[in-house]
């Protein structure tokens, strides 16, 4: 027997939230963003009318106000999008005991069990949900209902608002596969380029791809998209509150100005890869590669990842891998408005068995090293508070020697 997955996906949450207070907005376009006097000033959501005039989610506000100058801005109350994100899984925990959050806006619901209390028709159900959520507390949900939970999240996206799609074993070649690739679960910018020129485009085609070819292209990802594609993903609906581990670890900053010398990149890329080093030991992880996104002024970006020597949690080997990147694929004096690094293909620690040549016998030993003096500073941080201790490369410096060629403005 089939298992009966739901995908609940939130409309326009944080917009829908905030037009709560807003009645009078419900019919003209607006959007929730972020500071208008900040160069965090995008669009985080935005309610029908505004999708209407093309208006889209992380667009800078410029952008979104030349498309529609009348568009009405709201600030954002994330306080307030917890408070409801809460009420909404509330709602759902009436159904099924088994519910696995995805975001503050989206969440998983395997049925399978409860499905016979509330009459056995999957979409019957789904609808009743829908309609609980929009009558007690005023907002709308989207729900995908298949055998799986990537083709449920499909079902989700495929009609909105306030819609009930249901994909089947015995539609899913239709619904699913005239879609684009990119709109499969995990299926990013970099993996959708690498299949677009192999003439892979659609979600079908990638179904009929070889697998192997996959896997040599993209590694054991290549090989979970083919399952995916194909209607075999099979993973369980975790319980709310049941630890699942990262499929990857990531943190960006878009900074107060441009970055343009080398030691101002050097103190952005060790900020971050403190960040997500302090995240990967959280999760007890290790990241095999390294994956770093930068964006110029013009909101262009590039992306470029790099298999790390030895998988690593150390903000030392994240911050010299993402520097390599960036002098190989950057150029040199160049503008840097952003900058986002993501660890991925992550492993748990114990399973982070190093290889090493005969001119590595010592390696370990400095890994082990500078492991244990990060988890001290984890503790104290822990302990005394996040700006307790820091990298270098972040401390205050004063007197002479802070231009380009300060070698004491780069960290480790």
């Amino acid at each position: 027997m089939d298992r009966v997955i739901y995908h609940c996906d939130c409309n326009s949450f944080y917009c829908s939230v905030e037009l709560l207070s807003h009645p009078e907005l419900r019919r003209v376009p607006a959007a929730v963003c972020g500071d208008p006097e900040s160069r965090h000033g995008i669009i985080l959501a935005k309610n029908e009318p505004a999708k209407r005039f093309g208006v889209r989610t992380a667009e800078t506000i410029w952008q979104a106000r030349q498309k529609c100058p009348d568009l009405v801005l709201l600030p954002a109350h994330h306080g307030l999008y917890r408070e409801y994100s809460k009420k909404v899984n509330a709602v759902y925990d009436r159904f099924t005991d088994l519910i696995e959050p995805f975001g503050i806006d989206e969440s998983w619901l395997d049925v399978t069990g409860s499905l016979h209390l509330f009459g056995g028709d999957p979409k019957a159900l789904a609808d009743r949900i829908r309609n609980t959520v929009r009558e007690e507390l005023g907002l709308t949900i989207s729900v995908g209902v298949s055998f799986n939970k990537v083709f449920a999240k499909l079902g989700s996206d495929y009609k909105k608002p306030d819609a009930t799609t249901v994909i089947s074993r015995e539609n899913f070649r239709h619904i699913v596969w005239p879609l684009p690739v990119s709109d499969l679960l995990f299926v990013g910018r970099a993996a959708a380029k690498v299949l677009g020129q192999y003439g892979v485009t659609t979600i079908g085609e990638l179904a009929a791809f070889d697998k192997k070819a996959l896997i040599e292209l993209l590694g054991k990802q290549g090989g979970q998209l083919w399952e995916y594609a194909n209607g075999l993903e099979h993973s369980a609906v975790a319980p709310a509150g049941t630890y699942t581990p990262p499929k990857s670890v990531g943190s960006g900053e878009t900074f107060p100005r441009n970055l343009i010398r080398r030691d101002e990149v050097g103190r952005g890329v060790s900020m971050l890869a403190d960040q997500v080093a302090v995240r990967l030991r959280k999760h007890g992880m290790k990241a095999a590669t390294l994956q770093v996104t930068i964006r110029d002024p013009k909101f262009k970006d590039i992306c470029r990842q790099r298999p790390l020597a030895a998988p690593a949690n150390t903000a030392r080997e994240l911050y010299r891998a993402a520097m390599d990147i960036i002098e190989r694929s950057w150029k040199s004096g160049a503008p840097i408005r952003a900058i986002t690094l993501t660890a991925h293909n992550l492993i748990p620690e114990g399973e982070a068995a190093v290889q090493l040549d005969l001119f590595q016998s010592a390696a370990p030993q400095r890994r082990e090293r500078v492991e244990k003096l990060e988890r001290t500073m984890d503790a104290i941080r822990s302990k005394y508070g996040r700006e307790a201790v820091t990298v270098a490369a972040l401390a205050p410096r004063e007197g002479p020697g802070d231009g380009p060629e300060d070698e004491r403005s780069l960290p480790f």
